[in-house]
């Protein structure tokens, strides 16, 4: 379809930039398409390989699978019990003065443990409420939560604004290095 539309076009001698119809110019597409499918797309910017463990042994990120178009269309057995597989979830928010982060149980809504700097015992000792060195202690207070109310696992996956980077890494890199075995699911 895409050659049918070029080749159109050029037998019109139509300038898709602008100016002068007489000569020929024309958008060329960055990624080229074979058969139907993109052959050079551009590559998601949050690969599996970017995270991978000090030795190179494992990534500990999880391609999530595709949603379904079709809410009424049949629900697989995995869809189904994910939720009591992965009963834990970890929830990460960050905002301009704050950073606070919490362990929930799924399939009860309950939340495990919580951490944030907006505590007093935590405001209390940390310099500042909102920088890097925040994120980690709150990573590490919230793994002690965890595992006093005996979680070890919890499953994360950004908001679709939110880019896994930066602060929200290191609560997450802060949990996984305090004991808590954190998936981490990028779309």
């Amino acid at each position: 379809m895409w050659k049918h539309v070029v080749g159109q076009l050029r037998s019109r001698n139509v300038s898709l930039i602008g100016g002068d119809a007489t000569r020929s110019h024309f958008y060329v597409p960055v990624c080229q398409f074979r058969g139907g499918r993109a052959d050079s797309a551009p590559r998601s910017f949050f690969g599996v390989e970017d995270y991978l463990d000090d030795d190179n042994s494992r990534p500990y990120t999880y391609q999530k699978g595709k949603k379904s178009k079709n809410p009424d269309k049949h629900v697989s057995f995995k869809q189904r019990t994910v939720a009591y597989m992965e009963p834990f979830t970890l929830d990460v928010f960050i905002s301009k003065r704050f950073v606070s982060a919490s362990i929930t149980h799924r399939v009860t809504s309950k939340q495990v443990a919580v951490a944030g700097t907006n505590s007093k015992d935590i405001k209390a000792v940390l310099r500042s409420r909102s920088d890097i060195p925040a994120c980690l202690a709150i990573g590490r207070i919230l793994a002690d939560r965890a595992r006093e109310a005996d979680v070890y696992t919890a499953a994360y996956t950004p908001r679709e604004r939110d880019k896994f980077e930066g602060k929200i890494r290191a609560v997450v890199q802060s949990l996984i290095d305090s004991g808590i075995d954190v998936k981490v699911y990028l779309d």
